[in-house]
């Protein structure tokens, strides 16, 4: 009985608590609501979309298809087909990275190809400067104000091919760094002076899966010159004419006299 009067006199107490010290305490519990939502708010980070496949144009005849392998992009042939062993092109890799990973082999494939030409012409001819010797030698041979020329017109020519194929960057969006534009085609960066460039859609693929091939085979190519000339410091036709000699019984170092390398 005692105990139900005490409480009795308790919540009658309570009805009569100041309205302010109630409104306090509501309006501390909505703010400390409200503090947790701008806490989450803040520590999740919305990610930015990629545009989708089904909404990106054709690009010169290509329409990304996400189930191609490669979006559909050119370039396998027989009799290897789709040839990826490391997986740069495998199911699951979003069509930015696709893009990104074709032009830097499209860039590189062409950059190969005029290196290839660039080592047997250069050895072969001193040119203005009077530079001779292997093809590895030669760009420290080259004058300082040539030099710099050069790598002016290389800096040049880079950050114009960026200005046309990426995005802007973003300061509050790293991942702006790495993305190409919706409607550029990989390695289409608007140079043909010889205008060689077909205008339907499978004849530029078949042009772009020759460049491709080509370019493929001059990275390859390349590479095995720049390791013969690291290895015996002697130029391509030097090494053609030091293995014809020995294919044909001729002691190669019978002129060398008491040079090391001849």
């Amino acid at each position: 009985m005692k105990l139900a009067i005490f409480s009795s006199v308790i919540a009658s107490a309570a009805a009569f608590a100041p309205s302010s010290m109630k409104s306090q305490i509501r309006n501390s519990a909505v703010f400390s609501s409200e503090s947790e939502t701008v806490e989450q708010e803040i520590a999740v980070e919305p990610e930015v979309p990629e545009t989708p496949v089904s909404n990106v144009v054709a690009i010169n005849g290509w329409v990304p298809d996400e189930g191609k392998p490669c979006f559909g992009l050119p370039g396998a042939v027989a009799p290897t087909g789709f040839f990826d062993p490391l997986g740069f092109a495998q199911a699951g890799i979003k069509l930015n990275e696709i893009k990104r990973n074709r032009e830097a082999e499209v860039m590189h494939g062409r950059v190969a190809m005029i290196a290839s030409v660039g080592y047997l012409a250069g050895e072969a001819v001193s040119g203005p400067f009077n530079i001779v010797g292997p093809a590895n030698d030669q760009l420290q041979q080259m004058p300082a104000p040539a030099f710099a020329l050069l790598t002016v017109a290389i800096a040049a020519a880079e950050l114009k091919r960026a200005t046309i194929g990426w995005v802007e960057p973003n300061a509050g969006d790293l991942k702006s760094l790495w993305r190409l534009r919706d409607n550029y085609y990989p390695g289409d960066v608007g140079f043909d002076p010889l205008g060689l460039k077909p205008e339907d859609p499978r004849a530029f693929a078949n042009m772009q899966t020759r460049e491709l091939q080509n370019g493929r085979l001059a990275m390859i190519g390349v590479a095995g010159m720049c390791a013969q000339e690291l290895v015996n410091h002697r130029t391509i036709f030097e090494t053609f004419d030091f293995y014809n000699k020995v294919y044909n019984g001729i002691n190669p170092y019978e002129t060398c006299g008491d040079n090391l390398i001849c």
